[in-house]
């Protein structure tokens, strides 16, 4: 599977589904299983097992590596990681049965381990 070009906002996975509060990726980026578990770790660390989380996205798309000092030809690589592709527009984590100042910094947490840009997202139907 070649790597391919990531021109465009996300096509889906747009709106918020299942939780009241969320982030949105604002770049385009590749997202690696660890820091998908990196993120999801912080949120919930700081949640205390409150509530409930989401992860919205899945890493389907194996990256291949070929080892230092290997000569050209020889078959592709082995899977070096597993990545989800995130454009512009994109949930990645939703959280729901919280307040909304746990959320917000929950969330922000979250963010911090990623390597792309977010934004912070409340649904249409939150009344305080």
């Amino acid at each position: 599977m070649q790597k391919g070009r990531m021109k465009g906002n996300s096509g889906r996975g747009h709106l918020l589904s299942n939780g009241t509060f969320g982030i949105k990726s604002l770049d385009s980026n590749f997202l690696t299983s660890r820091q998908i578990e990196a993120a999801r770790i912080a949120a919930t660390r700081y949640m205390k097992r409150e509530g409930q989380l989401w992860i919205k996205i899945f890493p389907d798309k194996p990256i291949t590596k070929k080892p230092l000092e290997v000569r050209m030809g020889k078959g592709k690589g082995a899977v070096e990681y597993w990545a989800a592709v995130v454009k512009p527009g994109r949930i990645l984590f939703e959280v729901g049965g919280v307040p909304l100042d746990v959320a917000k910094e929950a969330l922000r947490l979250a963010a911090q381990k990623l390597p792309v840009k977010t934004k912070f997202l409340i649904a249409r139907d939150y009344e305080a």
